[in-house]
């Protein structure tokens, strides 16, 4: 069995999933649209599938990935969910946290999956931060995304664009939401703040920092997870991964009963295992890893660390 999958918005991450649908073995992708219609013919083209009008694609498809900017989330989602398709939507969710649960309450009353894309939740590199011991004991997280700037989405800050991934994978990792949000942050190249750095506080006393920057020097990306028995340091971009604990295989000067396990791990198709978990909620009933609640608590969060920095 295959899943028909229309893709709407094809601009520059909806063309990678228009791509990978055409060549995914459990879909079979039989649409795509965009409001450019040169770029939706030209992706069409590549993808070998037609461009269709909104309305269309989505009676083609028993699926629809929509990929389009932020502000039309909501507006698309509803007309997926209202035509009785399963729905993914890139990440965030929505705009707002009301059209977020508006879409939430509308899939689950449709009995129709509705998977969002925080893609790093299938990364080997969350994989294996995920399976490193010591998870339970952290106390303290502080995760860094940052990259030089690009004249690309824009229309969000950087909070929405960059930072709600490390939003998604501290709470998934916490395993409680915050009950305290602080932020700084500030507008350099866009109409939005183009960084910004947020606190969040948990109920139980833990606490994480978040950085993320679209106008930084070089690209970063790295995650320091400290707790009772050490420390974790990853750096996603080198592929490595350090866990300071006791017992760990490296002797470490100094500090006689604790030691270093270094790990590494194989990058895979984060987009084609996201794409292949949305098929198998979708043809199979397995449970989405990133449910609509899932992007309902990293919105909420974002928002927050946004309405923060507003002050």
């Amino acid at each position: 069995m295959e899943l028909r999958v229309a893709v709407l918005g094809v601009g520059h991450f909806g063309r990678f999933h228009a791509l990978k649908a055409a060549k995914a073995p459990r879909m079979r992708l039989v649409a795509v649209h965009d409001a450019d219609a040169g770029r939706a013919a030209a992706v069409a083209a590549e993808a070998a599938a037609p461009s269709l009008p909104v309305a269309e694609a989505i009676a083609a498809a028993d699926a629809v990935i929509v990929a389009a900017p932020t502000r039309f989330h909501a507006a698309l989602g509803e007309a997926v969910l209202r035509a009785g398709r399963h729905l993914f939507m890139e990440k965030p969710l929505a705009a707002t946290a009301e059209e977020a649960e508006a879409l939430a309450a509308l899939a689950a009353a449709r009995g129709r999956v509705l998977q969002v894309g925080h893609i790093e939740r299938f990364s080997a590199a969350f994989r294996a931060v995920a399976a490193a011991p010591g998870r339970d004991a952290a106390l303290h997280w502080d995760a860094v995304r940052a990259a030089p700037f690009r004249p690309r989405s824009l229309d969000v800050s950087v909070v929405l664009d960059l930072m709600i991934h490390d939003i998604d994978l501290v709470l998934a990792l916490a395993g409680e939401e915050p009950s305290s949000v602080t932020a700084v942050g500030a507008r350099v190249m866009s109409d939005h703040p183009d960084f910004a750095v947020a606190r969040l506080g948990f109920p139980s006393g833990r606490a994480a920092t978040i950085t993320a920057s679209r106008v930084s020097l070089a690209m970063e990306r790295r995650l320091r997870v400290l707790g009772q028995g050490g420390e974790m340091a990853v750096d996603f971009l080198a592929r490595s991964l350090a866990l300071l604990r006791p017992g760990g295989a490296e002797p470490v000067a100094n500090m006689p009963r604790h030691g270093i396990d270094r790990a590494t791990w194989t990058d895979h198709d984060s987009l084609e295992a996201e794409q292949a978990a949305f098929a198998a909620a979708c043809l199979d009933g397995t449970p989405p890893e990133v449910d609509a609640a899932a992007g309902l608590r990293a919105l909420k969060v974002a928002l927050a660390v946004e309405a923060a920095i507003a002050g």
